[in-house]
């Protein structure tokens, strides 16, 4: 079970609702991952068109939590504002926090990213702040009310899996009792096999779903690759070694003259 702030969730996948290609596909995709949270960003679903309505009601049939999220705010003041429009909307003080910071790469700003959260938990709200990998930012993070971190292991959308394991590993190893949850550039299953037997909580993802083929058997087979990751941590696995071990002892080997 995964304990974030106020909630007990048994689904270490938390999905994005973004970019699927009808509402029965995100659905489908939805039930196939057993994912009790899904992410839904406030301003993409209301602008430019008039399905936002029809869409929230899509996403409170389907029985889940959700984390509305800051999607293409640029700056402190433009999340929080988001933020407080979400709250409405959704009747959830629970907001995932993003202040993109660069065009291209999508990274965090995360000096506004620390002011916005800041503020925000200060009037209550449950602050899930994408962020990057640096531990200093993620103990100011911590310092101004966040009680769950989520680091990027690559760029939204890149599929590029986790670029820089050692960091991940450093910043798992510095907070052991806080949830981490990996959020963006997770590609394969595969790669969240690897980030959850890091030692990390959940992962959240959008695009290797929606993007696929089948999104509802490409979110199941995401379910049980986080499921496997999971269990190898927790089960205590090998560390590589230099050399070679047997397998079969050698005492006891038959000797032929």
């Amino acid at each position: 079970m995964l304990k974030l702030y106020d909630t007990t969730v048994s689904s270490r996948l938390l999905l994005g609702t973004a970019r699927y290609p009808s509402p029965t596909v995100l659905a489908q995709a939805v039930q196939s991952s057993g994912s009790e949270i899904v992410t839904v960003s406030l301003r993409r679903e209301t602008s430019g068109g008039k399905t936002g309505g029809a869409f929230f009601n899509l996403i409170k049939e389907l029985g889940v939590r959700v984390l509305p999220n800051t999607a293409g705010c640029h700056s402190a003041p433009e999340a929080i504002l988001t933020a407080k429009m979400a709250r409405e909307v959704f009747a959830t003080d629970w907001i995932k926090l993003e202040v993109i910071g660069h065009h291209d790469s999508l990274q965090p700003d995360v000096f506004e990213l620390v002011e916005a959260a800041r503020i925000l938990a200060s009037e209550g709200f449950s602050v899930f702040p994408y962020t990057t990998d640096d531990i200093v930012v993620a103990e100011k993070l911590l310092a101004v009310g966040c009680q769950v971190l989520m680091p990027w292991c690559a760029p939204i959308g890149s599929a590029a899996g986790p670029r820089n394991p050692a960091a991940l590993t450093a910043m798992r190893a510095a907070f052991p009792e806080i949830p981490l949850i990996v959020d963006a550039g997770i590609g394969r299953p595969s790669h969240a096999t690897t980030v959850m037997e890091l030692g990390y909580d959940a992962v959240l993802l959008n695009t290797a779903v929606a993007g696929a083929s089948d999104p509802a058997s490409m979110a199941s087979a995401f379910a049980k690759a986080i499921d496997a990751g999971h269990l190898a941590y927790r089960s205590g696995m090998l560390e590589p070694r230099d050399m070679a071990v047997p397998s079969t002892p050698v005492i006891g080997k038959g000797v032929f003259a």
